[in-house]
């Protein structure tokens, strides 16, 4: 059956899935896959299938936000696919985060919405234990400079970076300051729906990210210095993925 949204069928069943935010990114990661062609592209979700160590993977956008996301792991879920892995950009929060590093979540601040319509926000947003240890060590074998921890999954990008000109801007200070002081390392806007939707329903999932800018460091909204080129992560999520494969193989 033909997934409303995503437009992908049994026909491109995979076990392992890639989900970028960005649709532009899909053909940048599909390029590392061998025999990669495109199978869908409807609304935000840009879709590629592939090959990696003789193991089928699709490459499928989310968009921006939780909503489109868990979506797109929904029906991904439909059609077969039970791992996922999140290759996004995100800001730096902590002085040690700069432009160009991986970012590896442990697990994300639910921020958003989407994940409380899954389950109450007692409930913590977390990766996948074996797919965050293949990505950590992916990106340890790959020599990139990483670090690994909590992610603030937002709903508001400009919340995030003008919360002064919004109506609640002390709540979204406070809460700011204090996601900082408990050491979250990044601002994205996806993972706790990923992270929770695949806990609900008994998928595998993870998030590596490219870090475009710290504007804590910069003291500025929207930084100048900043690193678009998200090809250390995509290689972290590549490098992962192969680990995983060959894990489950052995199993």
């Amino acid at each position: 059956m033909k997934q409303y949204h995503i437009a992908l069928s049994e026909e491109h069943s995979a076990k392992y899935a890639i989900i970028p935010g960005d649709p532009g990114r899909v053909e940048k990661i599909a390029a590392f896959l061998d025999d990669a062609k495109q199978v869908g592209n409807n609304r935000e979700y840009n879709s590629y299938l592939g090959y990696l160590d003789g193991e089928k993977v699709l490459v499928v956008s989310t968009g921006i936000g939780g909503p489109s996301c868990a979506i797109c792991v929904e029906e991904l879920a439909r059609i077969g696919v039970d791992t996922f892995i999140r290759v996004g950009t995100c800001g730096g929060m902590q002085p040690q985060v700069k432009p160009g590093d991986v970012v590896i979540s442990t697990g994300a601040i639910r921020q958003d919405g989407t994940s409380r319509e899954y389950l109450p926000i007692e409930f913590p947003a977390v990766a996948d234990f074996h797919v965050t240890s293949a990505l950590y060590n992916a990106a340890q074998n790959l020599g990139y400079d990483n670090h690994i921890g909590v992610v603030q999954a937002k709903d508001s990008f400009y919340g995030q970076h003008s919360p002064e000109s919004m109506p609640i801007a002390p709540e979204l200070q406070y809460k700011w300051e204090a996601w900082k002081r408990g050491g979250c390392l990044a601002s994205e806007m996806e993972g706790a729906a990923l992270f929770i939707v695949a806990a609900s329903r008994g998928l595998r999932s993870g998030g590596v990210f490219h870090c475009v800018w710290n504007q804590e460091v910069s003291q500025s909204a929207m930084p100048k210095d900043r690193k678009e080129d998200t090809s250390c992560a995509i290689k972290t999520c590549i490098e992962a993925l192969r680990i995983l494969i060959k894990q489950d193989k052995e199993k």
